[in-house]
């Protein structure tokens, strides 16, 4: 659940409370004790990427959907839709007339976005005006951990902002996939 902090403006995300709470009534329904989990990168860094990858889908989701309606479901055809990549715990990808936009998490620190075209050609979204698409290079969004165990993610040594990732790659999508 995330609420809006009225003097903050910022969402307040209650997970972790609500985690720690359970992993409390765990352990005395168990008898394990696990006094160091907040302290494991590996599992705070899957837990981050999972969290991730989620918020950007339903974002993509929620942007599909309304572009879909305005396009008009009448053409099949010109419709996006949204698949999950099977045999991953949450990868998924758009795909509109042979073009796929995939969404994959190579490791816990690792996201990566990219185009396949055809069924067989991969390429990054371009990043300038000055780019052509099919830069053979697939895009990474990197895990970084600092001070506290705080997760930041980024892409090229900057911290990335969700809405406007996901405005630039689902516009690159829609350009690039119409007829």
């Amino acid at each position: 659940m995330i609420e809006t902090n009225q003097t903050l403006y910022q969402p307040i995300n209650y997970s972790w409370i609500e985690n720690l709470a359970m992993e409390e009534i765990n352990m005395d329904e168990s008898g394990i004790v696990n006094i160091s989990s907040h302290l494991n990168p590996a599992l705070l860094l899957e837990e981050s990427s999972i969290e991730l990858m989620n918020e950007i889908k339903d974002r993509l989701e929620a942007y599909t959907t309304k572009f879909n309606e305005h396009r008009g479901r009448n053409n099949a055809n010109s419709a996006i839709k949204l698949f999950k990549i099977s045999n991953t715990v949450n990868d998924f990808m758009l795909f509109r007339n042979s073009l796929r936009l995939i969404f994959a998490r190579k490791s816990s620190d690792v996201i990566s976005i990219g185009f396949l075209a055809n069924g067989k050609d991969i390429y990054g979204a371009r990043l300038s005006f000055n780019d052509q698409f099919g830069s053979t290079n697939i895009h990474e969004i990197r895990a970084s951990i600092g001070a506290f165990n705080k997760i930041s993610w980024k892409f090229n040594n900057e911290s990335i902002d969700i809405d406007t990732m996901v405005r630039h790659y689902l516009t690159e999508f829609i350009v690039n996939s119409a007829r």
